[in-house]
């Protein structure tokens, strides 16, 4: 393993009145493929509520190489990849995804 950990990160539109929905399936499909993958360190969603019927969701996934994200995305690890369902959530469908180097980090605290 590398000491560099990769970040890939995507984000999509959908509308608020789906995110309970959106997210139990992303759960289902997005999240369980990332952590059934070796090298995956790691993944969360987030979701943002833009005020005007539609929210923001993305996820984000910690990955220990390049290849660890290819036997995750395909060869091409730059284009975004799609579930059967998700057209019947998204109302916008970004192309490519971001990738970045994690250069320093902070332990998460939870409160309590």
């Amino acid at each position: 393993m590398s000491d560099t950990i990769i970040l890939r990160r995507w984000s999509a539109r959908i509308r608020t009145a789906d995110e309970a929905d959106y997210i139990a399936y992303i759960a289902g499909t997005g999240l369980d493929d990332y952590r059934a993958t070796p090298g995956n360190l790691g993944a969360q969603m987030l979701v943002r509520t833009l005020g005007n019927g539609e929210s923001e969701v993305s996820t984000l996934s910690w990955w220990e190489s390049l290849d660890a994200i290819r036997a995750f995305a395909g060869e091409d690890i730059e284009v975004a990849r799609y579930y059967p369902e998700d057209d019947r959530f998204l109302l916008t469908r970004p192309d490519h995804v971001e990738h970045h180097r994690v250069v320093r980090s902070a332990e998460m605290i939870k409160p309590g």
